[in-house]
């Protein structure tokens, strides 16, 4: 396509520690470039699946193909993981200024092809290019943090008198692998291997069997940065993940997914006992007490549900919980509010909500449409495709709002992961916080309050690992991104993650002198 954009906005999704909005002034040409490779990179070189299998990689708005992708089988992963091993046996020994120096120039490659990169990612993932520009950004600031926090891997010391020294240190764990989602591609593969990399780690990564391209082109442009088998790119299904996750060779696995597949991942990593960072689905609330602005709660509500994700977001608050005396007219103003969000073709600058990433996720959010009309709920809006012909091979699905909605309701309780935000009266708190705590779920929380006594006891009492008061969907980096109960393990984009990928080594020596030793 010949067509030209400008993309001018403030950054608001992930923020430096400083909290100023990052800006972004790009004007990008909407041609996809793909990746040159359909093999698997690892060992420092592209190779062919042992089974030859290749299959096509198609887009979820346009269902045109986009490119051939191998599918790794477990002959594969065991090679990619043979190469890490040698890889990391140079990696561990590379001072950690140096390998800080390797991530930066990652990051500033990735910076440079920014355009291209966001428009691979919105083609194979449907997303709107204008949010894959952040992505991008986001995955350079992740790895610029990680460089810079390389030497702060540090140990400890205990005093134990003046004949001996007694310390710790911190050494890299070996081979890591990391399987990504397909809701950030592009952003999950290079950010997140940017931790294991600090710590002086190999790195296998399973781009998402959905979106695989944006992480092959990822290994095109930066695999030769790393010495051979340091990093490592191999594209497949479950089988390749579940490979990867079971390796004994592999001393640490980490994924973003779903707590079923998080599950299944923490069973193929107990036969070794490796260690095991999870950040998995959420069915989180927004909480609005009675003094909030309505037009404000619908707003934040609406940009909570992540609509221009289509919904594919674990942190995504898709319960709200509103107070009664204000619940008609922020169900009103919802009405107004979302009308922000159209599906459109993904490329375009101006859409505001991509594709649903399959037809197996599109059929299952269909399902919970009629699930929600089936167990009494109001549709406020949507809940059906766009009319718009040219979205009419992509799998498209209006904003969707459902208000009236009970805690036992099927919408209500499970995660969705699509475009239905679940609207919910309450008027005493206490049965609110049992609702709002009542699900194995507890990743992000959103409340709202002019009185921050008030916000501030609800934020304590809400069992959710990430909490926002007066805000919503933002992530300031260096601080703490992780879930209580089953929405995960550990903690991500701070200094414990780093950490998470190191192990500590305690050393004493003995400064005693030794019978028939003359000290000099």
């Amino acid at each position: 396509m010949e067509d030209y954009g400008t993309y001018s906005r403030q950054r608001q999704r992930i923020q430096p520690m400083t909290c100023v909005p990052l800006r972004y002034e790009v004007r990008f040409k909407m041609e996809v470039i793909t990746p040159t490779h359909d093999s698997l990179y690892y060992g420092g070189s592209w190779h062919k699946t042992e089974d030859g299998v290749v299959v096509d990689a198609h887009s979820p708005s346009t269902g045109d193909q986009l490119a051939r992708v191998s599918l790794a089988g477990p002959a594969d992963v065991d090679l990619a993981v043979k190469a890490a091993i040698e890889g990391h046996k140079t990696w561990r020994d590379t001072a950690p200024l140096e390998r800080a120096a390797v991530l930066h120039e990652m990051a500033r490659i990735v910076e440079t092809h920014g355009r291209e990169l966001a428009t691979l990612d919105a083609a194979c993932g449907g997303n709107p290019v204008r949010e894959m520009m952040g992505d991008v950004a986001t995955a350079a600031a992740q790895i610029r943090l990680f460089a810079g926090l390389v030497t702060e891997m540090k140990g400890a010391s205990l005093p134990v008198g003046r004949d001996g020294v007694n310390f710790s240190v911190r050494e890299p764990l070996g081979v890591v692998g990391r399987i990504i989602p397909f809701n950030h591609p592009f952003m999950f593969c290079a950010g997140k291997a940017a931790a294991p990399l600090a710590a002086g780690n190999s790195i296998v990564i399973k781009p998402p069997e959905q979106a695989p391209l944006s992480g092959v082109r990822l290994a095109e442009l930066v695999g030769s940065l790393f010495p051979p088998g340091v990093f490592n790119m191999v594209t497949g299904d479950r089988a390749a993940g579940a490979a990867l996750a079971s390796h004994p060779d592999v001393a640490a696995i980490a994924l973003i997914g779903s707590i079923p597949t998080g599950r299944a991942v923490l069973r193929a990593a107990a036969d070794t006992i490796k260690p095991v960072l999870l950040e998995l689905g959420g069915k989180n609330a927004l909480i609005a007490f009675e003094d909030c602005d309505p037009e404000v709660i619908a707003e934040a509500a609406v940009d909570g549900m992540n609509f221009v994700w289509c919904g594919q977001s674990c942190g995504s608050t898709s319960r709200a919980f509103i107070h009664d005396s204000i619940y008609d007219r922020v169900v009103e103003a919802l009405a107004t509010s979302v009308q922000r969000f159209r599906p459109g073709l993904p490329l375009e600058p101006e859409t505001t909500m991509g594709a649903i990433i399959n037809s197996n996720q599109y059929a299952r959010v269909l399902e919970y449409v009629e699930s929600g009309k089936a167990d009494g709920a109001r549709l406020l809006c949507g809940g059906k495709a766009p009319t718009a012909p040219e979205l009419r091979n992509g799998y498209f699905l209006e904003p969707t709002i459902f208000v009236d909605v009970q805690p036992g309701m099927r919408i209500a309780r499970e995660e969705i992961f699509g475009p239905i935000l679940s609207v919910l009266r309450w008027r005493d708190p206490d049965e609110m916080f049992d609702a709002v705590n009542g699900l194995p779920y507890g990743l992000t929380c959103s409340i709202w309050s002019d009185d921050l006594a008030v916000a501030h006891r609800a934020a304590m009492r809400v069992e959710a690992g990430y909490v926002w008061i007066n805000q919503v969907s933002r992530h300031f980096l260096g601080a703490p991104f992780g879930g209580y109960k089953q929405s995960g393990l550990g903690r991500e984009e701070c200094l414990e993650e780093l950490l998470s990928f190191t192990r500590e080594k305690h050393i004493h020596v003995s400064l005693k002198r030794r019978a028939g030793v003359v000290a000099k």
